[in-house]
């Protein structure tokens, strides 16, 4: 289960990463949340979702 755990909190992190530079490069595009408003919506649930399963995960690993 510990290893389960930090898979899913490297994938947060890493995810989280890529949100932080991506978004800010979406919006700075001129067109850029007209067209690619879908990634970072998608990108928010997905990263909602990890942080759910972190939240959970941690409950019992600790």
């Amino acid at each position: 289960m510990t290893s389960i755990f930090q898979l899913t909190l490297f994938a947060l992190i890493l995810f989280s990463f890529v949100l932080v530079v991506g978004v800010p490069v979406v919006f700075a595009l001129p067109n850029g949340w007209t067209e690619n408003k879908r990634f970072v919506l998608s990108g928010l649930g997905v990263w909602l979702l990890l942080v759910f399963a972190v939240g959970i995960l941690n409950s019992f690993v600790v």
